[in-house]
């Protein structure tokens, strides 16, 4: 840039020199989208696809469906969550035997530690 003093007068006027060269390339941009065809899009256009449309048949169809869903739902009997198994319990000839295995098994570890 020139180092000359810069009134209002120039500036006003570059910017109406660069707001109408945006004007020209825009002009040019859409020109050239409108002849595009079949392409993918370009960066900065939605690439989202236009949204499908359902037919009142369709609508009722899925909406039926569902009623009959729910209605098979609400129909079958409640299971509660399932009743805890009673705590089993230890007979006396068991228990008799777990102390008669623990002290032989004792009685063997003595033995080993005397040898």
């Amino acid at each position: 840039m020139a180092s000359g003093k810069l009134t209002n007068e120039i500036i006003d006027a570059a910017i109406l020199g660069f707001e109408e060269q945006k004007r020209r390339i825009d002009t040019q941009i859409a020109e050239l989208r409108a002849t595009r065809t079949g392409t993918a899009p370009v960066a900065g256009e939605s690439a989202r696809r236009p949204r499908r449309k359902m037919s009142a048949a369709g609508k009722k169809a899925i909406a039926a469906a569902q009623r009959k869903r729910w209605a098979v739902a609400k129909s079958s009997p409640v299971t509660p969550k399932s009743a805890k198994k009673p705590k089993r319990k230890l007979s006396s000839a068991g228990r008799a035997n777990i102390v008669a295995a623990l002290k032989k098994r004792w009685a063997a570890k003595k033995a080993a530690a005397k040898k």
